[in-house]
């Protein structure tokens, strides 16, 4: 295996790496980050029988970590391959952002949220002004309740007043008769009999 590690950093901060073997060489390349100059510069540190190749170029470093067999040249050509991939991922992040999708879904779930809550206040107000024609319905047939008994003692008192108008027309039409007839007959209604 030539290429074992191959890292990113700006500083002492790594940005992106992969390992190709399964040992760990964290303490390693965190000490040589730390002894890189912040100035444009290139350079092979040895460990064991390892190389660790560096660029350090625009405030970032791409250090490349090989076996003593692999050399210099596809170490650095390696290199040489990140720089233009990292500027664009770069410039991608900095202009589009790409979308967090738990952002994305807790967006989402306070739209769901918000239309929720749209419904239930709508509902609630349908309630209110179905209470409000129930309400008026019980005052209604209270009314029409009222109404019909109203309508009905005014009935009957029009029917005794009618009854007693009768009745007071039946004895006027009969003290008139007898008016009337008292002129022709006499007082004692003795009309046809001599004296």
């Amino acid at each position: 295996m030539s290429l074992i590690h191959a890292l990113v950093a700006q500083g002492s901060t790594i940005l992106a790496e992969h390992k190709a073997g399964s040992r760990d060489f964290s303490q390693a390349t965190q000490t040589i980050l730390s002894k890189i100059p912040p100035n444009n510069s290139k350079l092979t540190y040895v460990w064991e029988n390892y190389l660790f190749h560096y660029i350090s170029e625009g405030g970032f470093t791409y250090l490349v970590m090989a076996d003593d067999s692999a050399g210099r040249t596809a170490a650095y050509g390696l290199q040489g391959t990140f720089a233009p991939t990292i500027a664009n991922l770069v410039n991608t992040y900095n202009t589009a952002p790409p979308v967090d999708e738990i952002a994305r879904a807790q967006t989402e779930l306070n739209q769901v949220k918000d239309i929720m809550v749209q419904n239930v206040e709508q509902i609630l107000s349908r309630g209110e002004r179905i209470e409000l024609l129930v309400d008026k319905t019980d005052v209604m047939a209270g009314q029409a309740t009222a109404f019909r008994r109203g309508a009905r003692n005014v009935r009957r008192q029009m029917w005794w007043k009618n009854k007693k108008i009768l009745c007071l027309g039946i004895l006027v039409a009969l003290v008139l008769l007898w008016v009337l007839l008292a002129q022709f007959c006499g007082a004692g209604l003795r009309c046809g009999s001599s004296n």
